[in-house]
């Protein structure tokens, strides 16, 4: 199982390079708006029950993709480096994989904010994920979301093997992928 986890802030393209790594190799995405707007239409995700209810989703599909006899997984995800609490769940997902025998692969995605702010009204960003339909929202919230936190690493901090980082703010998805897919020779 190969569990390749790419993280970056809002609209810098992780879900749109997932779909393009997913057509090029035998892998299945699983972005984190899936879950996010599942359980939305009972509870916002900033709520305690809309946390553990995505948590409590992602869990158990990465219980059973650990053990399955897929080719592997891209998960897509907003690590916040400013808090020990994402640096945690990023190890407990990546023991779970290692764990039962699988190799992750960690892709850090960084673009500037001025195409990740146009890259927030794409059409493919506004049919895959419901709640960034409303702009003026989403856009004060990446915003306000960059000024809270660090949402990429320093230079030389990440230390786990697999580990590449791409400014994509000139690069097409598709190069990315084959980038990502070259360089873990997926």
């Amino acid at each position: 199982m190969k569990f390749v986890h790419i993280f970056g802030p809002q609209a810098v393209g992780k879900m749109t390079v997932g779909q393009e790594l997913m057509k090029i190799t035998d892998l299945r995405l699983f972005h984190n708006h899936m879950t996010i707007d599942l359980v939305s239409h009972f509870f916002d995700y900033g709520t305690k029950e809309g946390k553990r209810l995505v948590n409590l989703f992602r869990q158990e599909i990465f219980e059973e993709a650990s053990k399955s006899n897929l080719y592997g997984m891209i998960f897509t995800y907003v690590w916040m480096f400013d808090l020990e609490s994402d640096w945690d769940y990023v190890k407990r997902i990546s023991h779970l994989f290692e764990s039962r025998g699988g190799t992750v692969y960690y892709v850090e995605l960084e673009a500037d904010l001025e195409e990740r702010l146009n890259r927030n009204k794409t059409p493919n960003r506004l049919e895959h994920k419901p709640k960034k339909r409303d702009i003026e929202w989403s856009e004060n919230d990446l915003k306000q979301t960059m000024e809270k936190h660090r949402l990429n690493s320093f230079e030389g901090e990440i230390k786990f093997p697999n580990y590449i980082k791409i400014d994509n703010t000139n690069l097409s998805a598709e190069e990315v992928a084959k980038i990502i897919k070259e360089k873990f020779n997926l």
